[in-house]
């Protein structure tokens, strides 16, 4: 589980295609320092395990489903991506849950400038506009965000001058990718909204 707080901007070093699969090399010295072998780091909201690593980089693993997810096929050698360690036990919660498990990718419509943020518009999926609310949460690149607006097929967000320096969205240009993971709470809801009257009777024995 993580918190969608980066803390670190870090760069892909190598990126090799292995069948429908892939292996993925990153630096990033900070979440490396107490990182170990089977251990996870976000990649751009991407949960991935740790296989090999050294001093200032780590090596991972990507499967065919996760490159059919996400925005990773398409990365290159020398590109900045939004790193985060696994949270601990103890830890505060600053932003919200955040898993790693991308529902899709969104690509950049708009940007607007104001005088002390950036505002970003984002495409939807139909499938992930009912998990999608103004005030809500939402990972981008897994970024944990606060969705400032949205409608049926777009979402806001107001990102502050920190965020724009400190993670890869200052960055984004129109037409550019990215990967977004919805709120978890949201789609727990939106499933038993969908089962409703045909919850099991006995289903109230494990609430």
């Amino acid at each position: 589980m993580f918190t969608g707080l980066i803390e670190e901007l870090g760069e892909i070093v190598r990126w090799q295609t292995i069948g429908d699969a892939g292996r993925l090399t990153v630096r990033g010295p900070l979440v490396v320092s107490d990182a170990a072998h089977g251990d996870s780091i976000s990649v751009n909201g991407v949960c991935l395990t740790v296989i090999e690593q050294s001093d200032d980089w780590f090596t991972a693993d990507v499967m065919g489903q996760t490159l059919a997810m996400s925005t990773l096929g398409n990365w290159a050698e020398g590109e900045p991506v939004n790193l985060e360690r696994a949270a601990s036990v103890g830890d505060r919660l600053g932003g919200h849950i955040v898993q790693g498990h991308i529902d899709g990718t969104t690509t950049l419509l708009e940007v607007r400038e104001s005088d002390t943020w950036r505002v970003l518009r984002f495409s939807l999926e139909p499938a992930h506009a009912p998990l999608v609310v103004d005030k809500g949460s939402i990972a981008v690149d897994g970024v944990s965000l606060t969705v400032s607006a949205a409608g049926d097929d777009w979402f806001e967000v107001s990102l502050i001058p920190e965020t724009l320096a400190v993670t890869s969205l200052g960055r984004k240009q129109v037409g550019d990718t990215a990967n977004i993971e919805t709120d978890i709470l949201a789609r727990h809801v939106a499933r038993l909204v969908r089962f409703g009257a045909n919850t099991p009777a006995n289903a109230e024995a494990y609430s």
